[in-house]
């Protein structure tokens, strides 16, 4: 059976790390991934980009797009989709082609930084925003 496992933080707090402190949980991280990579157990795995940059598809027709990854209390996470799109406004297509399916469903949309065993971290828009170069 498959398994989500999330992972919650206090953003300000992990935003606060310096590069080094963040870099060495990034290093504990992957022998943590690692060790269920060679189990046969890691799926892809990736850390969100910054809650200041989610937006939430939510409400009527084509929807309303809201800043924030604000869901109502009478809603769940029940699944997920991971999409590869040139730009957030292609990321809120996708989600809007989803809605069109499935209306009562919102969709937060986040930038990611996508783990993938063996491969380095790739350059995206949740990784440049925290590492400008």
């Amino acid at each position: 059976m498959l398994y989500a496992i999330l992972a919650y933080h206090v953003e300000a707090e992990v935003m606060s790390w310096t590069p080094e402190a963040d870099a060495a949980l990034m290093t504990d991280l992957q022998g943590a991934h690692d060790r269920l990579n060679q189990q046969g157990r890691l799926g892809p795995a990736a850390r969100l980009g910054a809650t200041r940059r989610a937006r939430t598809l939510r409400g009527p027709g084509a929807g309303l797009v809201i800043d924030g990854p604000f869901a109502e209390t009478k809603e769940q996470l029940l699944g997920f989709y991971i999409v590869d799109c040139a730009n957030e406004e292609a990321a809120i297509q996708a989600a809007r082609e989803l809605r069109r399916v499935n209306p009562s469903a919102v969709y937060e949309i986040r930038p990611l930084m996508l783990y993938l065993p063996g491969a380095p971290f790739p350059v995206t828009e949740a990784t440049a925003e925290r590492d400008p170069a």
